[in-house]
């Protein structure tokens, strides 16, 4: 069947007048590489805290979205970007305090090794920015990154994003790494298996004359199914690549800002030291910014080889906004309200479990989740299209998820992070009806 925006025309033929005018309009303007949720695209018009609001006043609960992650439209950050824009809006070439401030109390959520801070406005950017830096402090070319990884969609990033789909050919410096599945490697297996991928990489990369320059990994390992792994069960392998000259950059835009719970960057729960760490999505509640945290020495390197300069990176409102965001999870305890209500959705999914046999394993760390559907537990055979009629039967009912993995079987969830146990006992319903809805 003929697809539209990544949906069928038997989905089109579903749509209201007006989000049938609307499809279209995105089809000429946008061109196909966008790509639109759910097989009836949500119209969204409105958001307030875990709700989201479509254009007939319907709200849907809204267990994905990890920009606005302390809620939509948070009054804070709100306040903070609107008192900021009546004040001074420009870039980072003369001097202001608010970057400044910033800097200071984003640099204080770090150990005390990771003194620098520099700023993007994408996710996307700041990861190119610490593979420039990486390359430059090395002299090295040669990347190591998990097998479907997502880091962002820069030419030389989206290079190490195989998850962007099957025409995203990796280049010849780059080396690809199983990501901790201790569902299908057993929890025992998992740190020697990725450490001794890691080393083979490496090896590998030598043996071809590519010398090492960075290890660039997600802390949830997101894309290739919400992956937390045991504790610790990294720090092997980054211990074996940073001996071996490689500069270990810590994607922190999915997990990080308090996402898995009591450790505000998902990389803290592996003991391990980055060199880089880089920031984005939840970074501004939605208003964009980015950036990356590095080493004094690797990241002074860059500076005295390198000029850099961002036009709106770094920018008063999106500092303000950025400020604003900091606040709210320690004043508001978002650290250990997503340990808690992470933990209370973790425990519902698990007893689903106990009634759905399509439910092969439930995972996650504070409030990321994964729910891998398989079609014969024995097997663990993936239910690719088992999933993909659960995350669609979900927004139906008002309950917003997504699915992820390189079959996208692991149903995906990240809720807001001002989920209260009410709003949990709802995903979990919505959860329960979609699976019983489902054949195998």
């Amino acid at each position: 069947m003929s697809m539209i925006n990544g949906f069928t025309a038997q989905d089109a033929a579903r749509l209201s007048d007006t989000e049938r005018r609307l499809v279209e309009r995105r089809e000429r303007l946008l061109g196909p590489a966008y790509r639109l949720f759910y097989e009836r695209p949500l119209h969204t018009v409105r958001g307030e805290d875990v709700w989201l609001y479509d254009e007939q006043g319907r709200r849907y609960l809204d267990a994905y979205n990890n920009v606005a992650s302390i809620g939509h439209c948070h009054p804070r950050v709100v306040e903070a970007m609107y008192r900021q824009s009546r004040q001074l809006n420009t870039h980072t070439r003369y001097l202001q305090e608010g970057i400044l401030d910033y800097a200071e109390q984003l640099l204080g959520t770090f150990s005390a090794d990771l003194e620098r801070v520099m700023f993007t406005c994408t996710g996307s950017e700041a990861n190119d920015l610490a593979l420039r830096i990486a390359r430059q402090y090395t002299g090295g070319a040669g990347v190591i990154i998990t097998r479907f990884a997502y880091h962002g969609v820069t030419g030389d990033i989206a290079e190490l994003s195989p998850s962007l789909g099957p025409a995203m050919v990796l280049p010849g410096h780059v080396r690809t790494v199983r990501a901790p599945d201790a569902y299908r490697l057993g929890a025992g297996n998992v740190a020697s298996t990725f450490a001794d991928d890691v080393r083979a990489a490496i090896e590998d990369m030598k043996a071809h004359g590519i010398r090492p320059a960075a290890i660039l990994l997600d802390g949830i390992f997101s894309s290739d199914g919400v992956l937390p792994g045991p504790a610790g069960c990294i720090a092997e392998g980054i211990a074996a690549a940073q001996a071996a000259g490689m500069l270990y950059i810590a994607d922190e835009v999915q997990p990080g800002f308090a996402r898995t719970g009591l450790n505000l960057w998902g990389y803290s729960r592996h003991n391990v030291r980055p060199d880089i760490v880089t920031l984005g999505k939840p970074m501004g509640n939605g208003q964009p910014i980015a950036g990356i945290v590095g080493r004094a020495d690797v990241v002074d390197h860059f500076g005295r080889n390198m000029r850099y300069f961002n036009t709106y990176g770094g920018n008063p409102v999106s500092c303000a906004a950025g400020k604003a965001v900091l606040d709210v999870i320690q004043e508001e305890n978002l650290q250990q309200h997503a340990h808690d209500i992470g933990g209370y959705l973790l425990d519902g999914l698990t007893r689903l479990a106990q009634r759905h046999e399509i439910i092969g394993d439930v995972r996650g760390a504070g409030m990321f989740l994964g729910v891998e559907l398989v079609s014969d537990r024995k097997t663990r055979q993936p239910a690719a299209e088992q999933a993909r009629r659960v995350v669609n039967a979900m927004r139906e009912n008002g309950v917003l998820i997504s699915a992820a993995g390189p079959l996208e079987n692991v149903l995906k969830i990240r809720p807001v992070l001002t989920f209260t146990r009410e709003h949990a006992d709802l995903l979990i319903q919505a959860v329960d009806v979609a699976l019983g809805d489902v054949r195998l």
